[in-house]
Order: structure tokens, then sequence, then C-alpha cells
């Protein structure tokens, strides 16, 4: 499910912010690696400059994965790179689906500035612009050295509303859960003076067993107000490492319209984000 992965860089250190949980998903999931930039203009002495930067992020990022190797003698994991002109987001999204790539991940903050998600951002374009590819988002803000150091994605909040559409992000996560032994909590919010509370609390029962079933370690919450205040709210209390959501369920998402619940998580929350569209 994740055998290729695409990872945007633009030469700066917050963009690499994305690596480290690349080279985790390679190493544990055997998966391909691929660091793709986009350049402005066909400047050849930018593109010279780039090469000899590349080359030495792909002998880290392969020293890196190599780490996450259950067995020294597994093969090693396979790093490359690719770049393109043109526009950034339109070469991103153009070249992972061209490239039949499972899993785009990608800081939220590089050399664009990306600070809140502002609309024609490179990431908001990519968000907006990708169909096929799941896409995980990592914040730079806050993003450090020490991020290899948390234990990475060993913790994740899986929204669900009780609607098939969400649904959608649970073959993704579990997939994920099942290599990195994640620990998910399954959770869902109910509107205020709702008798839904009940149901919910069945519903991710339900689920919670079936994966328990796979040997996935699993909880649930049920809370009631706000499903994206609620989302980050609990994402932050429980200091998952993770939130992993579809981007169509009951709340009606369908073009990342403002004020849709993944729109305000993925613009107030502060964790990275896994995004499945259905």
């Amino acid at each position: 499910m994740y055998e290729r992965i695409i990872v945007p860089l633009d030469g700066s250190h917050l963009a690499e912010t994305a690596l480290p949980y690349a080279e985790e998903l390679a190493g544990r999931m055997a998966s391909e690696i691929v660091l793709f930039t986009v350049f402005e203009s066909a400047e050849r002495g930018e593109y010279q400059q780039h090469q000899v930067y590349v080359k030495k992020v792909i002998e880290d990022t392969e020293h890196r994965a190599g780490k996450y190797l259950k067995k020294p003698a597994m093969k090693p994991v396979k790093v490359g790179a690719a770049t393109r002109v043109g526009y950034p987001a339109d070469g991103i999204v153009s070249y992972a689906r061209k490239g039949s790539f499972k899993l785009i991940i990608m800081a939220t903050h590089g050399r664009s500035g990306i600070g809140r998600w502002a609309l024609g951002s490179v990431a908001d374009k990519v968000v907006r612009a990708t169909t096929l590819q799941p896409l995980m988002l990592i914040r730079a803000k806050g993003a450090g050295a020490n991020v290899s150091e948390k234990g990475l994605l060993k913790s994740a909040l899986v929204t669900l509303d009780g609607s098939v559409r969400s649904q959608a992000v649970i073959p993704y996560i579990k997939e994920l859960a099942t290599k990195l032994k994640t620990k998910l909590t399954l959770f869902q919010a109910v509107p205020q003076n709702s008798h839904f509370y009940a149901e919910a609390e069945s519903y991710l029962a339900g689920i919670g067993s079936l994966l328990k079933s796979e040997g996935v370690r699993t909880r649930h919450v049920v809370r009631i107000g706000a499903a994206a205040d609620e989302i980050i709210n609990l994402a932050d209390e429980l200091n998952v490492d993770m939130v992993a959501m579809s981007t169509h369920g009951r709340s009606g998402i369908s073009a990342w319209a403002l004020g849709s619940v993944a729109q305000k998580v993925l613009m107030g929350g502060n964790t990275p984000l896994l995004l499945v569209k259905v």
C-alpha cells in the first residue's frame, strides 16, 4: 500500500522535516523513496548546486532508513531523486500521479513560507489537487532534530463520523499500525444534546474489535462538541504523533471548502496529519 513514497524538497531544512517520517515508513515497510524538487526556471547553476545537495540527502536518508530494517541483511532502502521545471505544486501533483506513488509526505513549511496553510501556498495547492494518493503532512513548526527521538508514529488519532466515507482511512492507518506498531485511538464527536452518544460508542467499539482481531492496538473516545475543535483538543491532550482522517464524511467535505472539519483541523492542528481522499 505504501510501496513508493514521494517527498517534495525545496532545499530548506524546514522541508526536510518530512524525511524522518519517510525513512521510518520505508525502513519498516520496504518502500522506495523519491526526493522530488521543482525548479521555477531551468538555470544550470541552480541545478548543479541542487545535485550536490541531493546527493548528500540521499546518502543520509539511506543510512537513517536502514536503521529501521528488521534484519541487517535485508535489501537496503532504495532512495532516488527527480526534478522538474515549472510551478512547484503543479509539478508535485503531476509527477505523483504519473509515477504511481502510493503516498506523498511533505512539510507544511518550506522556502515558500507556508505559515498557517495560507490559500495559494504550495502545500495547500497540493492538498486540493491530490486525488489518488494519501497525503501525510508534517507540520514543520516545532519540529526539529529531536523528532526521531520522540518515536515518530507510535500513536495516532483516527477520526470517524459513522459514515462509510469516513472509514476510507481505515485500510491505510491499519497498514501503518500493523507495520509500525502504532496504537490507535478511534474518535467520534457528536453534537450537544444529541442522543447519538451511545450509538457512537457502539460504532467505534465495533470497528475497534475488528482491528484488534488483526493485531492492532486500539481504544475509542466519544466527545460532545464541534468535531474539528474536539479533534484538535484531543490530539493535543493525548500527545498523539498523527491525526488520520478521510476528507469526505458526513460533514460533506468535497472541495476543501473553508469551514469544513478537515480544513479546520488542517489550519488549527498541531500534529502531523494523514489525509485520505474518498
